[in-house]
């Protein structure tokens, strides 16, 4: 999958009637334009317009740093 990355978002939830924290995770498939995301990077993704079948989010920021910037600190 060219220009796409796989993101994993954990979250914890409170069980509602033994009071333990549960982790509960789910995958979401991102458009990465710049194609510079690499396994391990922490990313922000936002939702956009449906690019494919199951791409309905952008990567946004990689790292702490917004994508514009990635992008062009690439290719120089």
């Amino acid at each position: 999958m060219d220009k796409t990355v796989t993101v994993l978002v954990d979250r914890r939830i409170m069980h509602p009637l033994y009071k333990k924290f549960i982790r509960r995770s789910k995958k979401y498939a991102a458009h990465d334009e710049a194609n510079v995301c690499q396994i391990g990077d922490l990313v922000r993704i936002e939702e956009c317009a449906p690019i494919s079948k199951r791409k309905t989010w952008s990567v946004v920021a990689r790292n702490g740093e917004d994508m514009a910037s990635a992008s062009s600190s690439v290719s120089a």
